[in-house]
């Protein structure tokens, strides 16, 4: 019988573990293996297998000493990860209590309309916010600050850096982060039984208490993901910064993340380093599963899994 439980659990396991094995242990094992090799400009039959050891790490390690503008990349990833994250998660937070306090129609109504970022395609959202933000006259906000007579020419909101540049990399992309959490936090709480909610309002609890007491005790699995999944998720986005950088909407040092950086030194214009951005890729990853791990730690995850005592 137990053979038989363990065979069913394996086949249904399977497609799973091959596909974590195809487009997640492969890849990182041929990055790790790339960050110590020359490789450049895609001519694998040259530098593939040119082992130049810890050379890449190092070049890395001397421009965060030295480079300035390797400098920026990396205080924008701190910023810009850090105050997203928080945005994310406590925007939708607070978007999925509120909507759960309205009635079901306006509920639904203000849902939809916060998740039109999310399905819009990622040029599309982009180019409105570039017009949004643009530098001159044509900018949306300038263009409706100086009809108000706030200022008298155009500012370009994007190259002011450093926070200029942040303040917009971290507007358009939370926008797109809160919808997420909304989502997965609507949907934990549609799980909570009605009736608990419904004796706290005839003990006369305000809609405060009752998410403070009864709501977000039951919510801890559902933070923790959200809190993981978008700290993982920041720290390897770049679609919406790319766009931003290359249309020269903000600054190119305080527009760029560390994954920005890995793709831009993989495959952006002019000489491509493979080996620096699969050595920067590593990094990256290492920062990720301590990331995820100390998350996993603070918000007691070993606590959480463990067999409750006595019967329930």
């Amino acid at each position: 019988m137990r053979n038989e439980k363990l065979r069913d659990l394996s086949f249904f396991l399977f497609p799973m573990v091959f596909m974590v094995v195809l487009f997640y242990i492969i890849p990182l094992v041929l990055t790790v293996y790339i960050s110590f090799t020359g490789m450049r400009n895609w001519n694998v039959d040259r530098y593939l297998h040119q082992v130049v050891g810890f050379y890449n790490y190092e070049r890395l390690f001397h421009m965060f000493r030295y480079d300035p503008t390797f400098k920026a990349v990396l205080l924008t990833t701190v910023v810009f990860v850090g105050i997203t994250l928080i945005i994310n998660v406590l925007g939708g937070l607070g978007l999925a209590l509120a909507t759960f306090f309205m009635r079901e129609k306006p509920a639904s109504a203000f849902r939809l309309l916060w998740l039109l970022p999310r399905m819009s395609p990622i040029a599309v959202y982009s180019l409105v916010w570039y017009y949004f933000f643009h530098g001159s006259s044509i900018g949306t906000l300038n263009s409706i600050l100086m009809k108000l007579g706030i200022i008298n020419q155009p500012i370009p909101w994007g190259q002011i850096i450093p926070w200029g540049a942040w303040s917009v990399i971290i507007f358009v992309n939370g926008l797109v982060g809160v919808s997420f959490g909304m989502i997965v936090f609507t949907s934990a709480l549609n799980q909570i039984p009605k009736e608990l909610v419904i004796a706290a309002r005839v003990d006369g609890a305000s809609a405060w208490e009752i998410s403070r007491r009864i709501l977000l005790p039951l919510m801890k699995w559902h933070f923790l993901y959200v809190l993981t999944w978008q700290f993982l998720s920041l720290l390897t986005t770049y679609p919406h910064l790319f766009l931003l950088v290359e249309w020269d909407l903000v600054d190119r040092d305080y527009g760029t993340t560390l994954a920005l950086y890995v793709f831009n030194t993989a495959f952006g214009r002019g000489e491509q380093d493979q080996g620096l951005a699969a050595a920067a890729a590593v990094v990256l990853s290492i920062l990720g599963i301590i990331g995820g791990l100390i998350t996993l730690k603070v918000l007691q995850f070993e606590k959480m899994i463990k067999r409750p005592r006595g019967d329930l």
